[in-house]
């Protein structure tokens, strides 16, 4: 069969050259994007400090900052001088008529142009004045709710990540356990070819095999979904793929906590968000005070005003006027509204100082509770580290003897069952125990940001 070569018309050709050129450069960008926004190593601080610079929430938190920010400029912009300039040109097509004295008059001409310069300066309004006196506080509020966002995020990413080590500890040791069993595997197999022990020794190692890389399998299946949360947690690309790196020497000697430490409220960033909040509340109630009081402002004009028949002479004849004014505007009865609102708010107070009292005791309860587990924890943990000493000694003392023909395979797996259960539950408490500090710490208000 001949092939044809298809001829491309060279305004196509120009077409797809110019889009190629224009994609190449974003697409270069995105990929060096996505290589800087990606960790080679991924260490707890690196995890959590990734998490803080790239969560959507905190983010969320960072962009309702910026709103706060401008709402406050938008609020402030009242206190200065407001100008304006209004015009506008217009024919009559049918002019107004008055009978004057009897006698129809035409009240007007034509056509008509009007300008109009208005400046307008706000003496007092309680509206100003209120978000005047409070804009410290509400960007106090702002920051202090991202920190939160921010202490949260610091918390649940350091627990995910300890989650994620206790699984891979688990394939460590499923790896590890494997090892062991096809050896011990391999001697029971020889030692029935030798005619020493029966087929059954053999056969119960090869179902503890079978067991253990069924077990592997399934902490493997579980810590990809569990290295997506932490993902989803710090906010990574789903495409890029988390190197953790820890050292255990470390994180041991970190396991240690002062637990005579009492709780500080004033540490606690919920407590100083509720504090935030009972002061503007009494801005509120103080706002709905001054309601009572008159709003005044100073404003004039200067107009600009055209007539004339003849529409291409419109602006040919002026006739200008120009004001200066003082306004007072004092609402004299609205029915009990301003009473009333000013009792919401001064229940909005007194619900907020109770929230007050109901925090501090929700702080030492959390307290209470984080410190028992991980006191809990730390007894479990220095109980599981003796008895992973005892059970590898057992084990090896038992695989000598098994292999000296004085123990038999049944000791044998239950020694190696017990080893492998004692490093799963030694270091699943380890982890477990790092968890718990992190909640202490959280409750004793010692994670900030």
């Amino acid at each position: 069969m001949i092939q044809r070569k298809i001829k491309i018309p060279i305004r196509i050709r120009l077409i797809i050259a110019t889009g190629l050129m224009i994609s190449f450069p974003f697409s270069l960008f995105s990929q060096a994007d996505l290589k800087d926004s990606l960790l080679s190593e991924v260490t707890i601080k690196s995890a959590v400090d990734y998490a803080i610079a790239h969560q959507p929430r905190v983010r969320q938190s960072l962009v309702d900052e910026e709103t706060v920010e401008s709402t406050i400029r938008s609020k402030l912009s009242e206190i200065y001088p407001q100008v304006n300039f209004n015009y506008s040109l217009q024919h009559n097509f049918i002019i107004q008529t008055s009978v004057i004295g009897g006698n129809p008059v035409r009240l007007g001409v034509n056509n008509t142009s009007y300008g109009q310069f208005t400046v307008s300066q706000s003496i007092f309004d309680k509206d100003v004045l209120l978000a005047n006196r409070t804009r410290k506080d509400v960007r106090l509020q702002a920051r202090q709710y991202t920190s939160n966002n921010k202490i949260d995020i610091a918390a649940e990413v350091s627990k995910a990540f300890y989650d994620v080590l206790s699984t891979r500890q688990q394939i460590d040791i499923s790896n590890e356990n494997i090892v062991r069993i096809a050896r011990s595997l391999k001697d029971a197999y020889n030692q029935y070819k030798s005619g020493i022990v029966d087929k059954i020794d053999y056969k119960r190692a090869t179902i503890t095999l079978n067991n253990a890389n069924a077990a592997k399998k399934s902490n493997e299946e579980l810590l990809k979904a569990k290295l997506e949360y932490l993902k989803s947690l710090m906010g990574y690309p789903v495409s890029g793929s988390l190197n953790i790196v820890y050292d255990s020497t470390r994180m041991m000697s970190e396991i240690q906590l002062d637990t005579l430490q009492a709780p500080d409220y004033n540490a606690r960033i919920e407590y100083r968000l509720l504090e935030t909040q009972r002061r503007l509340l009494q801005y509120n109630v103080q706002y709905n005070k001054w309601s009572y009081l008159p709003s005044v402002s100073a404003n004039g004009a200067y107009n600009l005003n055209y007539q004339n028949n003849n529409f291409g002479k419109v602006y040919s004849n002026n006739y200008p006027n120009s004001f200066a004014a003082i306004t007072l505007s004092f609402p004299i009865f609205q029915g009990g509204k301003r009473k009333a609102e000013t009792r919401i708010a001064e229940l909005q107070l007194q619900r907020n100082e109770l929230d007050i009292i109901n925090l501090r005791s929700n702080i030492n309860a959390d307290h209470a509770q984080a410190l028992a587990m991980y006191k809990s924890n730390l007894q479990n943990y220095l109980a599981l580290k003796e008895n992973l000493a005892l059970a590898k000694e057992v084990y090896d003392v038992i695989q000598l003897q098994y292999r000296s023909g004085i123990k038999t395979y049944l000791e044998v797996i239950t020694s190696e069952s017990d080893l492998r259960t004692s490093q799963i539950n030694y270091y699943t408490a380890m982890y477990q125990l790092l968890e718990s500090k992190v909640d202490v710490q959280k409750a004793l208000g010692q994670i900030n940001y």
